[in-house]
């Protein structure tokens, strides 16, 4: 089961959702305050098991309505992914994959991994 890690950074808090097997699936922006990251994790774990998926790699792809997770490629040429909310708000992001299909198993791995995950703090 996965679970979310509430950690404080430089410049404010972030979450990382972690796979059972302690993995980074998804991060989030950093937040001024603990309440606001929480409520991201509310948001995620509200949003990304109903989230369709728009891949914008492919020519031409279909656009979906938000929730959405967008595959995309960076400048390195990796592919990852976006959590959109419902208004649109970037509400979390993946790492880089060389490969895409390991991007939308990352994808699959959010949608399980947050149903009933539980929040802690980092040590």
């Amino acid at each position: 089961m996965g679970k979310f890690v509430i950690k404080e950074t430089k410049t404010g808090i972030k979450f990382d959702l972690k796979a059972g097997n302690g993995e980074v699936i998804a991060t989030s922006e950093v937040y001024t305050t603990e309440a606001a990251c929480k409520n991201g994790i509310a948001s995620v774990t509200k949003n990304a098991p109903v989230a369709a998926i728009e891949d914008q790699t492919e020519e031409g792809f279909a656009t979906q309505k938000n929730p959405k997770f967008e595959i995309y490629t960076d400048k390195a040429g990796e592919f990852r992914f976006r959590l959109k909310a419902k208004n649109g708000e970037v509400i979390a992001v993946s790492e880089g994959y060389k490969a895409k299909k390991s991007c939308e198993n990352g994808i699959e791995s959010v949608k399980k991994n947050v149903v009933d995950a539980p929040t802690v703090k980092a040590e």
